[in-house]
């Protein structure tokens, strides 16, 4: 493929699975996506609310927003960050999601510091979620049905199908009573603070930015395998009424769409179970 394609996943038209030849040439694509997302938030409420995601690709998305001609299309005044998940880690860690924005992004635009919210990993686990918890319902307009309602979430996945901290038979899976939780990874000898699906699902726009071949797998079984959300994690990303936009370089997306069109049989999206 020489040029970028869209699918539509649904029959309205509110899931898409984006697809561009390489990283290089969708990271602008995604950029564009941050850049129209910021704009109409604040044109329509006149605040941004952005959670962020970990990881290489988002990293390369964040230093290329902080440049010409993206950092002037973002109002940062009027724009605040979050993040999707984070390590239990000190914010100057290496492995720190929030390190890794301030250094690619942060630091490089002029963003307010009280509007950059970090989750405040010198807690214990369980107290961080829940502080994060509070700042979230107290800063984001309660929506419909008392519900914190996201502009953007960007998330990732991984080659297990993972999201944002939702890993494979976890605890988290399973929690509708918080929107942020603590929560144990045992493969990963950790505890990793985690959105959780109530609260990605309420979001008015959800990408997952997913790049490589090593995805390749994992993208078709989330998107055309049967329905495993506990294995999958990923599945379960269905916003109830906003957009979702997979994001994905043809690497990626090879298991799905080996040429540019239609995938050969029909996308999970179209046969969810009764919830």
């Amino acid at each position: 493929m020489d040029k970028p394609f869209v699918v539509f996943l649904n029959e309205a038209q509110t899931y898409t699975l984006h697809v561009a030849p390489t990283q290089e040439a969708l990271l602008p694509l995604a950029a564009s996506a941050v850049v129209f997302c910021a704009r109409k938030a604040i044109e329509r409420r006149g605040v941004f609310h952005w959670a962020l995601s970990g990881g290489n690709t988002p990293r390369a998305l964040y230093a290329l927003l902080a440049a010409p001609p993206y950092a002037e299309q973002i109002d940062w005044s009027r724009t605040h960050l979050w993040w999707s998940d984070e390590r239990t880690v000190p914010p100057d860690h290496p492995d720190s999601n929030f390190g890794m924005a301030r250094q690619a992004m942060i630091e490089k635009v002029t963003i307010p510091p009280a509007n950059v919210h970090r989750v405040p990993t010198e807690l214990e686990p369980d107290v961080a979620a829940a502080c994060y918890e509070t700042d979230l319902r107290q800063a984001l307009d309660l929506g419909e049905h008392g519900r914190a309602r996201f502009d953007l979430i960007l998330l990732g996945m991984g080659e297990d199908g993972h999201t944002a901290s939702l890993f494979p038979e976890t605890p988290a899976l399973d929690v509708q009573d918080m929107l942020v939780a603590a929560n144990p990874v045992p493969k990963l000898h950790t505890t990793r603070i985690t959105f959780t699906y109530p609260l990605i699902n309420a979001a008015d726009t959800v990408i997952f930015l997913v790049t490589g071949a090593t995805k390749a797998l994992a993208l078709r079984q989330v998107l055309l395998g049967d329905w495993r959300p506990k294995h999958l994690p990923a599945q379960a990303v269905l916003p109830a009424t906003g957009k979702l936009m997979w994001m994905c370089d043809a690497a990626a997306a090879a298991q799905v769409t080996p040429t540019p069109g239609y995938p050969q049989t029909e996308v999970i999206y179209r046969r969810l179970p009764s919830l």
